[in-house]
C-alpha cells in the first residue's frame, strides 16, 4: 500500500510538472501568436501605405504631365501673342510717327495737291495697317478681358482741336494696356513657377 501511495504521488507530482510544463507551453505560444499578429498588423499598415504611395504617384504624374502640356502650350501662345503685340506696337509707332510728321502749314502751295495725296495716303495705309493688326489681335484673344482696340471708321479725319487730353490719355491706355495686361499675366506666371 505504502508503494502504491509512494507511486501515486510520484504520478501526481509528475502530472502537476507536466500540467506546469504545458501551461508554460500555452503561455509561450500565445506570446508567439500576439507577436505573429502584431507582424501582420504591420505588414497591412505597411502595404495598404504602399498602395496610397503608388496611387499618389501614379496620380500626381498623370496631373504634373498633363499641366506641363497645357502651360507649355499657354506659354507657346503668349510667347507668340507677345511677339506679335511688339510688332503691333512697332507697327504703330512708326504709322504714328508719319502721321505726326505730316504738318500742311509747311507744305508748297504750288504742290498742295500733292502733298495732300501724300498725306492722305500715308493716312489710309496707316488705317489700313491699324485695321490689319487690329483683325489679327482680335482673332488671337481669347478671353473676353483683353483690351479691345477702338474700331476704325471711314469718318476718321478729325482734327486735334476736338479731342481732350483725356481723350488721347484713353488711346495711349489702349494701345499700351494689352501689354500691361499681358506683363502681369507673365510676372503672375513667373512668381508661380519659382514658388515651385
Amino acid at each position: 500500500m505504502l508503494e502504491l501511495r509512494e507511486d501515486e504521488a510520484v504520478s501526481v507530482e509528475h502530472l502537476e510538472s507536466q500540467v506546469q510544463k504545458a501551461q508554460e507551453q500555452l503561455l509561450q505560444l500565445k506570446r508567439q501568436q500576439e507577436q505573429i499578429e502584431k507582424q501582420k498588423r504591420e505588414l497591412e499598415e505597411l502595404s495598404r501605405r504602399q498602395e496610397e504611395l503608388d496611387r499618389g504617384r501614379a496620380e500626381m504624374t498623370d496631373k504634373l504631365t498633363r499641366s506641363l502640356v497645357v502651360l507649355e502650350r499657354e506659354a507657346y501662345n503668349t510667347q507668340k501673342r507677345l511677339e506679335q503685340i511688339r510688332a503691333t506696337r512697332e507697327s504703330f509707332s512708326q504709322h504714328l510717327e508719319l502721321i505726326e510728321a505730316i504738318d500742311p502749314k509747311s507744305w508748297n502751295p504750288d504742290d498742295l495737291h500733292k502733298e495732300l495725296s501724300r498725306a492722305l495716303s500715308t493716312v489710309d495705309e496707316a488705317r489700313t495697317e491699324y485695321s490689319e493688326q487690329r483683325s489679327r489681335l482680335q482673332a488671337t484673344s481669347d478671353s473676353a478681358g483683353d483690351a479691345a482696340l477702338p474700331d476704325v471708321t471711314s469718318d476718321a479725319y478729325h482734327g486735334e482741336e476736338g479731342r481732350s487730353f483725356f481723350h488721347w490719355v484713353r488711346i495711349g491706355i489702349a494701345l499700351t494696356l494689352p501689354l500691361i495686361i499681358f506683363g502681369a499675366i507673365a510676372l503672375a506666371l513667373f512668381l508661380w513657377m519659382a514658388s515651385r
